[in-house]
């Protein structure tokens, strides 16, 4: 999850009462909801009264007077920093207090009411399951309910998650992100008032090993065996003409198994394709179409001679990544008064080149939240391998309204403080099991967004395992 609090609105009071400042929370670049002080207040001391003042941090302290706006800024500001260091607590970040709050928020921001709708989910080969639920029911809820239509087993929910995707002219999908525990993916999608968007259900893991335990049940199998043709038609899995001529045979004959088991075999079977954009590896201003599988980024970059150049990058040489945006500036000016200019999303990551020499790679795309979210799932299933863990049962059923993590998640703990090789930049602390908890700050006053926080990088556990036998 990627939290700010980039801007704030002042409104008018109803009769007597004085106007007030709404704070306009915006979760993975995009507005969330909208709240008041007076509602941040509220979620601060439920938080305190359930985990105790020790464990919750310092919330900014009531004005007797009227706020300046100088004062109203940083008031932001540190109810931004709040919010992020709540969230980035494993205990108060999966909490159902805080999440249940930011759901309530986002559906009144939105103003859906709670009814009974009927929601369309998409399946990777175009085919759409219709499920009846309340639009106050969150993602783990849809999810289910996708599920049991389709009478895919308990066990296997896990192997699979709710996508938000934007579908172009061609019928190709850009993945914007995962939904989350904090929102509600009805109100997700018809607060953007684009048909565009839709809500896809694919498989959540990267490990192609975990194939086996899906095909062992019906469904399961019939859901792989769709997103493994969708992707080799979209040409995102490479396969030489003999390999499609076997593949085709295979499909005659519905050989669903020997058709997955010989998809495995061929090039970024697994793999997340993302739209093309631009990084600035091996120079700046390369176009590089990225793919995310395999513990890994792929880069297929575009030199300045059009030679093409394919290279990856290990997320456990990842020593730490970062997502940034930033507000273009226009004639000295930046923020909502410049206009209506696209923020510029990037996703900077520091990669260990050789044994003593790490590098910044950037990519400027629109998608920098959907590849900062693949790199933290692709180390948390590399963390829940090593300890021992199966994905199979990743999430416990929710207990007293609260979802519980798996022990095998549980046995994940954070490493030390890991300090910077730059004295001029903040030590990078790492968050502890769900690293995705991290800011996104608007840069309103900068034509970069290089002027970043601690709280800004994703510190990589995974990175503390690798031995000279990786480089």
């Amino acid at each position: 999850m990627h939290f700010s609090i980039p801007e704030t609105e002042t409104r008018a009071g109803d009769g007597a009462t004085a106007a007030y400042v709404a704070y306009n929370i915006h979760v993975n670049g995009v507005l969330h909801c909208q709240v008041r002080y007076s509602q941040l207040l509220g979620l601060h001391e439920q938080l305190r009264k359930e985990y105790g003042a020790n464990v919750v941090p310092a919330f900014p302290p009531k004005k007797i007077f009227t706020l300046t706006p100088v004062e109203v800024e940083q008031r932001r500001e540190q109810l931004e920093k709040y919010m992020q260091a709540v969230r980035q607590d494993p205990l108060l970040g999966g909490s159902e207090i805080f999440n249940s709050f930011l759901r309530k928020a986002q559906q009144e921001t939105q103003q859906i009411p709670t009814e009974e709708v009927q929601l369309e989910v998409l399946l990777s080969n175009g085919q759409k399951v219709k499920v009846n639920l309340l639009t106050s029911d969150q993602t783990e809820d849809v999810l289910e309910a996708v599920a049991s239509k389709l009478d895919l087993p308990e066990d296997l929910i896990g192997y699979f998650h709710l996508f938000l995707v934007r579908e172009a002219k061609d019928g190709a999908f850009s993945f914007i992100r995962k939904l989350q525990e904090f929102e509600l993916p009805y109100v997700s999608v018809t607060s953007l008032r684009n048909p565009e968007y839709q809500i896809l259900l694919r498989k959540s893991y990267w490990d192609c090993a975990y194939d086996d335990d899906v095909m062992e049940q019906r469904v399961g199998l019939n859901l792989l065996y769709a997103q493994t043709v969708a992707d080799i038609e979209r040409g995102w899995i490479l396969a030489s003409k003999e390999q499609h001529r076997q593949l085709k045979s295979l499909q005659e004959k519905v050989s669903k198994k020997e058709f997955i088991r010989l998809a495995q075999t061929l090039k970024y079977y697994g793999y997340l394709k993302f739209d093309p954009c631009v990084t600035d590896f091996p120079e700046k201003g390369c176009h590089v179409i990225v793919g995310a599988g395999n513990s890994e980024l792929n880069f297929q970059v575009k030199l300045p001679n059009d030679q093409i150049k394919e290279g990856s990058f290990k997320v456990t040489r990842m020593r730490c990544w970062r997502v940034t945006s930033s507000v273009p500036v226009h004639n000295g000016t930046s923020g909502p008064a410049a206009g209506k200019s696209e923020v510029k999303l990037e996703l900077a990551f520091e990669y260990l080149m050789s044994k003593d020499r790490l590098q910044w790679v950037t990519i400027t795309s629109p998608q920098a939240i959907m590849l900062s979210i693949c790199l933290q799932s692709m180390v948390d299933e590399l963390m829940v391998k090593k300890s021992g863990g199966s994905i199979r049962k990743m999430f416990r059923r929710r207990a007293n309204g609260a979802l519980q993590r798996s022990d095998s998640q549980q046995a994940v703990k954070s490493p030390p403080l890991l300090d910077s090789p730059d004295g001029n930049r903040d030590s990078i602390t790492k968050v502890a099991s769900k690293l995705s908890s991290v800011s996104l700050r608007a840069v309103s006053h900068s034509s970069s967004a290089t002027n970043i926080g601690a709280n800004d990088f994703h510190g990589n556990y995974a990175f503390e395992g690798i031995g000279d036998e990786d480089l």
